[in-house]
């Protein structure tokens, strides 16, 4: 079906017009003949790209108790998410082509948004790794970090050999392993089964400095050898001071914010306890401010959730035995319209403008997505409309997670996401109109 969406505010590089946008045959064209076009009035609301969510583990196959990719699919195409790149800590874990086929697979069957993976590095997978097809998949996902069990990679000889001879960009999840283990031998046996077993201990045990420390020999060997290198989920000032504010296009070396540090403190705690245990820790009012602005004058480059889904009952369990996690990618972008707003409390075309540059533009750049995160003639038509002038109160009932929760329940976002178009199909609640994405690097 033809589309021509009219009288929107359109958003795309830098640049906010009212104009027309058309769609055919799933692509964006600079005009249609076609009188029998389906007409959207987008008055009063932002035309943007679609949102790339970058980092989500939509937990299939093996931990679909949790979420499986129908469900978390569908959650992000109602919040305006068109693509997204899974995670490799799946049961199997995607550390092989063969297991990496095995999920591209499943999504065909089932992902309602485009799709992409990661490949995830071990102590004992790295010549197998390196020797497949870069084009293959989105990025090499390292945990130098206890996260995910025994996919936490330590062996130094062979990290310098990935970093070496990496043909496609390396995600890390940046913690240092000994810091933590260290805080927890200091903090769980005073505090485990008393009252001050509590998620407020998180940031203490999973802290700046176990953050800083990671991130810096990271990045160091990064420069070391040239490698292409993405800081995932970064949460403190300190490491924000590693990184260059140079265009994105222009760094090999980039990093990630998630919406929940920059929504969420440490003062959330007190509230909302488990619901906000994630790793890296979210940390104090301080840290939240700070990462808004290394967002603004671009050191970090990129927004990109960390969707994680648990099960509620296992998040009401006492702290050291609750997972990490958290639910996001149904409200990501309406909470990070409202949570940068102070950068912005006079422009909303800049404001916007800087949305999209974040959620749409550098990630399908730093990824290298063919044809995706910009309106441009030629490229998919991967759309969502917002009206700036709505407002949504997030309840239980409205949420699409198999887990059925967020930490935001109750809250009232102050956008309203009223249309989303995926490969030029408007999204209606149900079917599944997605491509795997491709990839020009």
């Amino acid at each position: 079906m033809d589309y021509r969406i009219i009288n929107g505010h359109v958003v795309n590089e830098g640049r906010v017009e009212t104009r027309e946008v058309c769609i055919s045959n799933g692509l964006l064209v600079e005009h249609l003949d076609n009188n029998n076009a389906t007409i959207i009035d987008a008055s009063g609301c932002y035309v943007m790209p679609g949102v790339i969510d970058t980092h989500v583990h939509f937990r299939e196959p093996g931990l679909t108790d949790k979420a499986d990719m129908q469900s978390e699919s569908l959650a992000a195409a109602r919040g305006g998410v068109t693509s997204i790149i899974d995670m490799p800590n799946t049961l199997p874990q995607t550390t092989s082509l063969a297991t990496l086929e095995e999920k591209e697979q499943m999504a065909r069957d089932h992902c309602c948004v485009n799709y992409g993976f990661m490949l995830g590095a071990t102590n004992d997978n790295i010549e197998q790794l390196l020797a497949v097809e870069p084009t293959r998949y989105a990025a090499i996902k390292l945990f130098l970090g206890s996260s995910t069990g025994n996919m936490l990679v330590n062996d130094e000889e062979r990290l310098d050999t990935l970093f070496r001879q990496a043909r496609k960009i390396i995600v890390a999840h940046c913690e240092e392993e000994s810091i933590i283990q260290s805080n927890t031998a200091a903090l769980r046996p005073r505090n485990e089964g008393t009252a001050g077993e509590t998620a407020a201990l998180h940031p203490q045990i999973r802290s700046k400095e176990a953050c800083l420390a990671s991130t810096k020999k990271a990045i160091e060997r990064a420069l070391r050898y040239g490698t292409r290198f993405h800081v995932a989920h970064i949460t403190t000032a300190e490491e924000t001071a590693l990184l260059s504010s140079h265009a994105t296009a222009d760094k090999h070396i980039t990093a990630e914010v998630s919406p929940n540090h920059l929504h969420f403190s440490s003062n959330d705690y007190t509230r909302l306890g488990n619901l906000i245990k994630c790793n890296p820790a979210i940390k104090d009012e301080e840290t939240r401010q700070a990462l808004l602005q290394a967002l603004f004058d671009g050191r970090i480059d990129s927004i990109a959730t960390d969707h994680a889904p648990h099960t509620l009952q296992s998040k009401q369990k006492p702290y050291f035995s609750a997972p990490s996690g958290i639910p996001s990618i149904q409200h990501s972008l309406q909470m990070v319209i409202d949570d940068t707003l102070p950068l912005f409390p006079t422009n909303r075309d800049a404001h916007f403008a800087f949305i999209a540059e974040k959620m749409c533009h550098n990630p399908a750049t730093i990824f290298g997505l063919h044809k995706r995160g910009f309106l441009r003639n030629g490229y998919y038509a991967d759309i969502v409309i917002v009206a700036p002038d709505e407002s949504e109160t997030v309840t239980n009932e409205s949420l699409l997670y198999k887990c059925k929760w967020s930490p935001i329940e109750g809250a009232t976002l102050h956008s309203r996401i009223r249309a989303t178009f995926i490969n030029g199909n408007l999204f209606d609640g149900t079917g599944k109109k997605a491509m795997p994405l491709e990839y020009e690097r």
